[in-house]
């Protein structure tokens, strides 16, 4: 009396959907995961990767910019250590590495067995 025709006839229908239904359900959850991996996830790991790259490529002589806003040259750069920068003459401080924010300018590579 009170059931619609269009009612009555989805409940009798029988659930004959099984896995094509359930993948229809969670195509738009796929489609947000792929579009955050290719608009968030794959451009930050490219960043990560050029910034790597700038750390390790960190010589004597490059003018450093660190996240602290400090500008100096390298005047001591071990592989993997910390770095020993001069920001004024006569004055040499140690910055971790990975607090290079930006290298300014690189410097010829410089030849330590030269007399």
């Amino acid at each position: 009396m009170f059931v619609t025709p269009a009612y009555a006839q989805a409940a009798g229908a029988p659930a004959g959907g099984g896995m094509a239904d359930i993948f229809i359900q969670l195509m738009p959850i796929l489609l947000l995961v792929v579009i955050f991996w290719l608009l968030i996830f794959r451009p930050q790991q490219k960043r990560m990767k050029a910034q790597q790259a700038m750390l390790s490529a960190i010589r004597r002589g490059d003018t450093v910019v660190t996240t602290g806003g400090i500008v100096g040259k390298v005047t001591k750069a071990v592989e993997g250590e910390d770095l020993e920068v001069e920001v004024a003459q006569g004055v040499k401080v140690k910055v971790v590495r990975g607090m290079v924010a930006d290298v300014r300018s690189k410097a010829e590579p410089v030849n330590d067995n030269a007399k």
